[in-house]
């Protein structure tokens, strides 16, 4: 037997559990509808990402494309997605639309090929054939399939003669017999058997079908099945974004150990993705929790039991922004007042001593335990952190930035200017003689010396998605050192040549790169924002569209050149029109307004 350790299972299984405690709901995945419409519309949107065996940007693509409706769809495209068998797919998606004939060598061939209009998928296929038309025994349909599946062509050459005498003797036509058998050899270098594809195409329902009716308990289950792994849980959260759903940050009221959804419908991340917060300091929050929320930090830290949770765990949850909830803000748990002792500390050692007096605390005469007021440690006045340094702690502790990205302020500068990812620069071969041009935050910078006593350097650029530590020497490295700067928001443009050729072997080095420039993304708008091009249908010409636009272009006036582009899809009209009477100045504000009002534009 083959056991696989699928955690797509568990997968299954916790987003059942969150289901049932949000909302009393019993699902049995077993049971689901086979039949069921919203899910349908998920594959056929392609999307697909989470979702077991189909979550390929291949597949996505093929999902749209087939628009899958009965379940056979989904069998037949997880075995026919592999090499090989996958320069089938386009004839099968035709075929299923219509847009391809569908052709059966032999008229019998239907009833065991109809479902995969007329192409020939699965093993079970080729053993119902053999018996139907050439009158195969179970046993010897068995032993074709085993030759087909080991690729055993000395057996497939014993059994041909057999299939075309016993077949034509039941009257099929030869010619055929021939053509048919020469097919099977072929599709003996990638036969899949359809009950391992069914159970696949299964599986991938269920999670199909828990994504398209609780997109946030599926998701959540996703993030804690993956959270150990912060690039797979950054990835995922991009996807929560994507669907429209809201992840937040631990939170001491809320939190579980996993990702949960809280009574909102947003997700919530597990106190057990703080790094330092064992699963005993979350199981005594969560289990005192039951009185009743906690007022504050000095309530929490009453009642919890602090054996479990030691300053560490409470440390790293302030950074995460556990306590958020409270009228506190992450600085002051750190805030030292000059007497070398942090404030979280003080109210660690005040819950200490209050639960210290709680237990030893006397019974009086009349049988009442006399109450022992211990005065709560002052909460220090102090400012807040800047975002940069809220957003940095966070990461430090959990591994990913939660409540926003560093890069957030400068989405327009990002999506407006940049040509590529930092993740691209690790595939230069494909972008040799072009310019790349890259935005991001420098997380590291290591300033060197090379022997000859010049300069040079190495420093690490992050992204929404990745970073790249890039080399820079020589003239280049005196001229934009300045911008190397940890923590500093960068945007650069850089030529990508073809590697030096070693003479001796012929072999080429790897590619080159020439910064051509180096400047801090807080002045791209004004250094490279020329002019403003605002894109319109034709349909969106009424008077309210262009009144608002003319509010906005003469509140937003400037010496950057603006542009209209009116098009009509159907009739292909595509005008571009410079506006001769208002220049404009090509501000964050203005492009948020836009937004708002929905108008689509571009600068160049």
């Amino acid at each position: 037997m083959d056991f696989l350790g699928l955690k797509t299972l568990t997968l299954i299984k916790d987003t059942v559990k969150l289901v049932k405690h949000k909302h009393n709901i019993d699902l049995d995945p077993d049971n689901f509808p086979l039949d069921d419409e919203k899910t349908y519309e998920l594959f056929q949107r392609g999307d697909t990402v989470g979702i077991f065996q189909y979550e390929s940007a291949g597949m996505q693509k093929y999902m749209k494309e087939l628009k899958p409706t009965v379940f056979a769809d989904l069998i037949a495209m997880n075995a026919l997605y592999r090499p090989g068998p996958m320069e089938y797919i386009p004839s099968f998606v035709r075929r299923k639309h219509g847009e391809e004939e569908i052709e059966y060598d032999l008229p019998a061939m239907e009833e065991y090929l109809k479902e995969t209009y007329g192409i020939t998928v699965y093993q079970e296929q080729v053993m119902l054939l053999s018996q139907k038309l050439a009158g195969f025994t179970k046993g010897e349909a068995d032993v074709l399939r085993k030759a087909m599946g080991k690729k055993q062509k000395a057996v497939l050459d014993k059994m041909k003669p057999q299939f075309v005498a016993q077949a034509a003797e039941k009257g099929h036509d030869p010619e055929k017999l021939e053509k048919i058998w020469k097919d099977w050899e072929a599709f003996a270098s990638y036969a899949f058997n359809k009950s391992h594809s069914t159970c696949y195409a299964w599986i991938a329902y269920q999670t199909a079908y828990l994504k398209a009716h609780y997109p946030a308990e599926y998701m959540a289950a996703v993030l804690s099945n993956n959270m150990s792994d912060i690039k797979q849980v950054t990835f995922f959260m991009d996807e929560c974004k994507r669907m429209g759903l809201t992840v937040l940050g631990p939170d001491v009221n809320e939190s579980f150990h996993k990702f949960t959804v809280n009574d909102q419908g947003a997700i919530r991340f597990g106190m057990g993705a703080v790094k330092g917060v064992g699963s005993s300091a979350v199981a005594t929050i969560v289990e005192h929790r039951k009185d009743g929320k906690y007022k504050s930090v000095f309530d929490l830290a009453k009642r919890i039991d602090l054996r479990s949770a030691n300053k560490k765990a409470f440390e790293n949850l302030a950074l995460a922004g556990g306590f958020d909830s409270f009228d506190t803000h992450r600085a002051q748990y750190l805030h030292d007042d000059g007497d070398g002792v942090m404030f979280i500390e003080k109210v660690l050692r005040y819950a200490a001593k209050y639960q210290e007096t709680q237990n030893s605390s006397q019974v009086s005469l009349f049988g009442d335990a006399s109450e022992v007021q211990i005065p709560e440690p002052e909460v220090p006045p102090c400012e807040e952190w800047g975002t940069m340094k809220k957003l940095k702690q966070e990461r430090e502790v959990v591994g990913v930035y939660i409540s926003g990205h560093p890069l957030d302020d400068f989405k327009i500068e990002m999506k407006s200017f940049t040509n590529c990812k930092v993740s691209h620069f690790n595939h230069l071969e494909d972008f040799i003689n072009k310019e790349m041009c890259f935005g991001g935050v420098v997380s590291d910078v290591q300033h060197r010396e090379s022997k000859a006593g010049k300069g040079w350097a190495i420093f690490t650029v992050e992204d929404y998605e990745d970073s790249y530590d890039f080399k820079i020497f020589g003239e280049e490295y005196l001229k934009w050192r300045h911008f190397l700067v940890p923590n500093s928001f960068i945007y650069g443009r850089v030529f990508v040549k073809e590697g030096w050729t070693n003479r001796e072997t012929g072999k080429k080095g790897e590619p080159r790169l020439q910064y051509n420039s180096i400047q801090l993304l807080h002045d791209v708008m004004e250094t490279h924002g020329k002019k403003l091009t605002i894109t319109m249908p034709l349909a969106d010409l009424k008077e309210g569209k262009i009144d608002s636009l003319k509010d906005l272009v003469k509140t937003h006036k400037g010496e950057k050149q603006l542009f209209f582009v009116v098009y009509e899809n159907d009739e292909k009209i595509h005008l571009t029109m410079p506006s001769r009477k208002h220049k404009i100045n090509i501000s964050k504000e203005l492009l948020d307004e836009l937004e708002r009002e929905q108008f689509h534009y571009k600068l160049n």
